[in-house]
């Protein structure tokens, strides 16, 4: 028996290794447990904030504990964004209707019959990927106008000298 379990040990660890899908769905869990970890430590610091704020009624800590509360509401639709992507590596997707996990191939939830949509057999496209995209696209569009100014500086001192000749 103690065999059988090595042996059962060293080929899972052979699939991770090998495997792209697990290799995948391995750092989207590591991923999972990041955040998880973060939302605990958002937890505690709220908790120690709310029992200052009622040692000492002139304290407020009220945008402390909301700015906490806010990032525990990201982390949180970011830790189900990455399981809908294990899902999908899985070949799997999520009912809307009854959360039954169906294959990628199903038109239908076998379990209550909603009819998924034509994109739920594509990979799932996650919010903090679009707020990602958008930060790299603000952050490309300050640059640009920065590089311009550079580009300006040069040619109106070269201007300036030709005035004052």
């Amino acid at each position: 028996m103690a065999l059988s379990i090595k042996t059962r040990f060293s080929e899972v660890c052979n699939m991770a290794l090998f495997d792209p899908k697990a290799k995948i769905i391995s750092s989207y869990q590591r991923a999972i447990d990041d955040r998880t970890s973060s939302i605990r430590k958002y937890y505690d610091e709220i908790g120690k904030l709310y029992y200052d704020q009622y040692k000492d009624m002139n304290v407020d800590n009220t945008k402390d504990i909301n700015t906490r509360c806010e990032a525990i509401t990201r982390l949180g639709n970011e830790i189900e964004d990455y399981k809908l992507k294990i899902l999908f590596e899985k070949g799997l997707k999520k009912c809307p209707n009854c959360g039954t996990e169906n294959s990628l191939e199903y038109g239908f939830c076998f379990k209550c019959g909603t009819k998924f949509d034509e994109d739920s057999a594509k990979e799932p496209k996650t919010d903090f990927e679009e707020a990602e995209a958008l930060v790299e696209e603000a952050a490309k569009e300050e640059a640009a106008p920065a590089e311009e100014e550079k580009a300006e500086e040069p040619a109106s001192e070269e201007a300036e000298e030709k005035a004052e000749e």
